[in-house]
């Protein structure tokens, strides 16, 4: 029974026009990137997850990974057979133990979020073999402020994220400051996702 139930959650709808929407998706993670700080809409209709791994999260899951990519999933995704046998039938992606071997990371709650220096920063010559962060949260209307500028940015951009742990905004300052090597982050939060690419700046708000 188990089996079969694991088996069903694998089998839980992804995308049910895998090209057009993986590419619809992906267009949205580049857009938040390159927009840092500004909300942009992911279209996940229609996917169908096992919990706690959320809609938004699993379409950028399945829109940037394949079989040559390796993942890492936060405890609580990790937990979940249904969740890894999910990502595995509709990506064919490896679920690395180390966050350090992780092409893309999902993490399905903020406040676990471990230290942005666990994970591949890349090097100077190869600042590409760095993780990319995909971040739930529950909202981005939360939090304390900060306001962005850097690339991407007219002149300076707010923004609210929460819940991200108490030394999040510590962390994410020294993250730019490793520029051009770091990770890159995008939050998550209903159907609207966040990017934080590491050439951004941050200055913290009193508000």
């Amino acid at each position: 029974m188990t089996a079969r139930l694991l088996s069903a959650a694998a089998l839980s709808p992804g995308f049910s026009d895998p090209v057009h929407q993986g590419q619809q998706v992906f267009r949205s993670v580049m857009m938040a990137l390159a927009r840092p700080g500004r909300l942009t809409a992911i279209e996940a209709a229609g996917i169908q997850p096992p919990a706690p791994l959320t809609p938004a999260l699993a379409a950028m899951a399945l829109a940037l990974a394949d079989y040559d990519t390796p993942l890492w999933l936060d405890p609580a995704l990790a937990r979940s057979d249904a969740v890894g046998q999910f990502l595995k039938f509709h990506t064919g992606a490896s679920v690395m133990t180390s966050p350090l071997e992780a092409t893309f990371a999902l993490v399905s709650d903020a406040r676990t979020l471990p230290a942005l220096s666990s994970f591949a920063l890349g090097t100077l010559e190869y600042p590409d073999r760095s993780t990319t962060l995909l971040i739930g949260v529950d909202s981005f209307t939360g939090g304390k402020a900060v306001t962005l500028t850097g690339p991407g940015i007219e002149t300076t951009q707010p923004l609210r994220v929460s819940p991200v742990p108490v030394t999040f905004w510590d962390q994410a300052e020294d993250n730019t400051r490793l520029f051009p090597r770091g990770v890159d982050m995008v939050f998550a939060a209903g159907n609207e996702i966040v990017g934080l690419p590491r050439s951004t700046s941050i200055t913290r708000s009193e508000a």
